[in-house]
């Protein structure tokens, strides 16, 4: 690590990982000092590249967006990718019940190594109807979906009353229609979140937060990154073909 003028915190050869602005496929870059996180304890330093912007994205969406709070119910969508890995842990970490949809009994045992109390197989079970058989009827008090306008009406109809849905992927699609009645009948709210886009003050603040609730359960064990696979940057292309295929459980890295 090297530092430029005015910075006051880091120095050289600091063990870091960054919140970049985007475009991580570099062997160096250049981020602001407030976007900036010291590697936690205990945690390899190639694996601690796994953590930034999942954990940024969890602890703002779940927390400051979502309003999370122990004892409620979270239904977190692709409970075996890189955000819904790190998803899970927090939740489970910040006392939540936590179900997750995930395809496949492998990678459902799996989620539910992580915390997940309820696994839904997305590929053999109705995600609604499973939450809220688990939830005797309520429903789920936040939904963090990547999903997107393909599974919106379904997600509303899975929210308890007063529930929260935060979107923050479109993998289902840009569009979808949304049954008003259906979620003005449980006073919940909707809410599209981009992490990337943030101006930087709102990033440091994110930022902040997460050094502050999020990195303690780092060190202390009780959330790790979970991390699929290392992959040399002159195989990028077998990088994108692994996620694409489905098969990576939690991140892919690319390293020197």
């Amino acid at each position: 690590m090297r530092v430029g003028p005015g910075v006051s915190r880091w120095r050289p050869g600091d063990r870091v990982v960054a919140l970049l602005e985007g475009g991580g496929y570099a062997e160096e870059a250049v981020v602001r000092e407030t976007q900036v996180l010291p590697v936690p304890d205990g945690i390899d330093l190639v694996d601690a590249a796994a953590l930034p912007e999942a954990a940024c994205t969890v602890w703002n969406n779940l927390v400051d967006v979502g309003g999370l709070r122990p004892g409620e119910w979270v239904l977190v969508h692709g409970g075996s990718g890189g955000i819904g890995t790190i998803a899970i842990q927090v939740a489970r970490a910040l006392g939540a019940h936590v179900a997750t949809t995930a395809g496949g009994p492998e990678r459902a045992a799996r989620c539910a190594g992580l915390g997940a109390e309820l696994v839904i197989d997305h590929r053999e079970q109705d995600f609604v109807d499973e939450v809220r058989r688990a939830t005797d009827g309520r429903g789920a008090d936040v939904v963090l979906d990547l999903l997107g306008g393909g599974a919106l009406n379904d997600n509303v109809r899975a929210l308890a009353r007063g529930g929260r849905l935060v979107v923050i992927g479109m993998q289902k699609g840009r569009r979808g229609e949304l049954d008003l009645s259906a979620l003005l009948a449980r006073r919940g709210t909707v809410t599209g979140t981009l992490l990337r886009s943030r101006p930087a003050d709102e990033k440091a603040k994110i930022v902040a937060d997460t050094e502050q609730h999020v990195w303690p359960m780092f060190a202390d064990g009780r959330v790790r990154p979970v991390v699929h696979a290392r992959i040399p940057f002159d195989e990028a292309q077998s990088a994108h073909d692994l996620l694409e295929s489905g098969e990576a459980f939690g991140k892919v890295l690319l390293v020197p």
